[in-house]
């Protein structure tokens, strides 16, 4: 029973009664109506809408495009012809293909010499010390994660392409950190380079990568250097986002410091800045790792070479064994350079520890030392195997080697087949795509292109001005204003309705598998590795499970979606509810409040800028696999990002792209917007 006593609640009410207008904005239409922007607003869209229907379009007007086919086919004819005169590519771009091209063959060379038991001694003995040395436990188990990793690339014949792959992703990650490092600098010290610098990093992310592969094809060639230009534009933003992030969060008392000893702005950035920016600068180089990885695979349709041209060759064959294995080979690459940057970080983080009286130093000393003098056993034993047998050669020894590609392949089309058409009563999964297609695809599409374009640009601003953003407003309407004008407004309908359906379902199942995740810390342990593997399985490997069980067509682009969006949905979710506030909760749970009332009422409502970020972060990766859901029967704007790649038709391929920007432009700051309006309407 509450100890508030009748006059304090009255007095606490009267006192609520004087503050309500203050706090309170007017609402409802009066509140509205009293909004001179949204009047303004208002007559702007009723005009339209009157001009639309009296000049009865329904679909964009044709006076209003812009035919940019014919001026991207001339740019593309004259990068054909001038490749070889031009001064552009004499003094410039021919220096930065043959530095590329030099790169990436000097350390595959390296990597080579070495020998296979080199390159494996030295890639444990790296991750060994980088993760504390000595016989501590963690260590250990990288180097082991480390040997085991390199193993696997020999034991399943995929050591030569594994060697071209790690080649590529050394130059790669190098060159993205350094240039993510400069432009985080920019950035982050700068308001103005922060706010110019902003848009391009969205547009380097959210562009399909098959869309500024072709414009670089022309330029470059195919082979390397047009995949490591390529890997470079894809995985720097990450890394100049995070160190921005980091020094524009550095400690203001540990920068007041450094200043008042009379440090210039050089010895600032030197000395306080940046060390206090290594952890985000240090998750920066672990997500350009992770997306460098992910790129270099997709570039191996330009004839980038490792692990990717062996699943692209094996979907070409419909090997769904070899593509399998070879995506395996480029999991266990992830999951062993994600464990190793994240030992770096901790070992960085990780105060120092202080002497001690008594045997602790001696014990730590005597620890390190026995862990270099096995290291030691561990290289001389190599250097006497290289003189005998197989271990002294350059490659995996063949003897070595096992084949499981044909007996996986027999074993998942077995299995595809038995579920595809003959399940009882449910039918499979051949009945579930077609049903999925007309009861819910079709109606979808055909409702997005029948909209008539002012709807849509209505509808648009509705919802902005919903989530209280006029900028998000603007920058939607002008973006699909875009998509009109560039004469792919009904393609862009169809592959819109493609990336709602497949968000729509990201989210439920995400939502659903998040809330028991953070309920049950056993569930979160036992989907961990499956989550870890479905991030970072290349998507060209998605492709082939998915098209053997639903055949070709946009279920199977949208199955690819969701498997793809989902682990980054369930994780933030699972984040967002475990991160609500304990008192909060316990005083739901000391009201009488059930699970359920506790979810719905508290975990849920707190929760909500998390949650509209896993919706953000599930329209930015659905759309990152719009392109891929192209090669297997999405259509739309998909497939012509793939046609003009493979025909080397840029006015095609580009034009599809920049849609596709302009797309997820849209959907990302809507999403953004609700995101942060939820966000200040918690902490009021």
């Amino acid at each position: 029973m509450s100890t508030t006593t009748l006059p304090q609640r009255g007095k606490e009410a009267a006192g609520t009664a004087t503050q309500a207008p203050e706090a309170t904005p007017p609402g409802g239409v009066r509140g509205l109506l009293a909004r001179p922007a949204f009047m303004g607003f208002l007559v702007v869209v009723v005009a339209l809408v009157v001009g639309a229907v009296a000049a009865d379009s329904g679909t964009w007007p044709k006076a209003l495009t812009f035919d940019v086919k014919g001026p991207l086919d001339d740019v593309s004819n004259w990068l054909t012809d001038n490749r070889a005169k031009s001064p552009l590519f004499l003094y410039f771009l021919l220096h930065i293909s043959n530095w590329s091209e030099g790169g990436v063959d000097y350390v595959f060379t390296f990597l080579n010499s070495l020998g296979w038991l080199g390159v494996t001694a030295l890639a444990t003995a790296v991750s060994w010390y980088v993760a504390g040395a000595g016989l501590r436990m963690r260590s250990l188990r990288i180097a082991l994660l480390t040997l085991c990793t390199f193993a696997a690339f020999g034991v399943l014949g995929l050591w030569d392409y594994a060697m071209a792959t790690l080649a590529l992703m050394v130059l790669a990650v190098a060159v993205s950190a350094v240039i993510g490092v400069l432009l985080g600098l920019v950035a982050g010290l700068s308001d103005r380079g922060e706010r110019v610098l902003r848009p391009v990093f969205d547009t380097m992310q959210v562009m399909p990568a098959f869309a500024y592969l072709l414009p670089l094809v022309l330029i470059f060639g195919i082979g390397s250097p047009a995949a490591l230009v390529s890997t470079v534009i894809y995985a720097a933003p990450p890394m100049a986002r995070l160190t921005a992030l980091g020094l524009r969060g550095a400690d203001a008392a540990a920068l007041e410091a450094s200043r008042s000893l009379g440090a210039g702005a050089w010895q600032r950035l030197w000395t306080a800045r940046l060390p206090l920016a290594r952890r985000e600068m240090l998750l920066g180089l672990n997500q350009t790792i992770m997306m460098a990885l992910s790129m270099v695979v997709m570039a191996s349709v330009i004839g980038s070479g490792g692990l990717g041209d062996k699943i692209y060759q094996a979907l070409s064959k419909d090997n769904v064994g070899m593509a399998l294995v070879a995506g395996v080979c480029i999991v266990l690459i992830a999951i062993w350079l994600d464990r190793v940057t994240a030992a770096a970080g901790d070992q960085l983080e990780a105060p120092a520890a202080p002497a001690r009286v008594g045997g602790d130093t001696g014990a730590v000393s005597l620890e390190k030392a026995i862990g270099w003098l096995a290291w030691g056993a561990f290289v001389a034993f190599g250097a006497l195997g290289a003189l005998f047998g197989p271990i002294g050669e350059r490659s995996w020894p063949i003897d070595w080697t096992t084949t499981v590609s044909a007996p996986l392949t027999e074993g998942i089309e077995s299995f595809t087949g038995a579920i595809s058409d003959g399940v009882p009563v449910l039918g499979g999964t051949d009945v579930w795509a077609a049903h999925f297609t007309s009861w819910v695809l079709n109606p979808m599409r055909e409702a997005m292109q029948a909209a008539p374009w002012w709807g849509v640009l209505l509808l648009v601003a509705v919802i902005a001005w919903m989530v209280g953003s006029w900028r998000a407003g603007l920058t939607s309407i002008l973006s699909l204003s875009v998509i009109g004008v560039l004469g792919l407004w009904h393609k862009s309908m169809d592959t819109l309705s493609q990336v709602i359906v497949s968000v729509l379902c990201t989210l439920v199942v995400g939502v659903l598998i998040g809330i028991v995740a953070a309920r049950s810390r056993w569930v979160m342990r036992l989907i961990r590795p499956v989550l870890d593997v479905m991030q970072t399985m290349p998507q060209f490997v998605y492709l082939v499970p998915v098209v053997a069980l639903v055949g070709v067509g946009r279920p199977a682009a949208i199955l690819a979606a969701v498997v793809y969006a989902l682990p980054a949905v369930i994780r933030i979710t699972a984040q967002g509810l475990r991160s609500v506030d304990p008192a909060a909760m316990e005083a739901s749970r000391s009201l009488g409040g059930t699970a359920w009332q506790q979810l719905r009422q508290v975990q849920l409502p707190l929760a909500r800028p998390s949650l509209m970020l896993a919706c953000n972060q599930g329209v930015v990766l659905v759309l990152a696999i719009v392109v891929i859901g192209g090669l297997v029967g999405g259509g739309a704007l998909g497939y012509d990002v793939v046609y003009g790649l493979q025909k080397s038709d840029l006015g095609v391929g580009l034009s599809a792209g920049v849609a596709i920007v302009c797309l997820g432009l849209m959907l990302d700051r809507l999403t953004q917007s609700a995101g942060s309006t939820g966000k200040r309407g918690g902490t009021k």
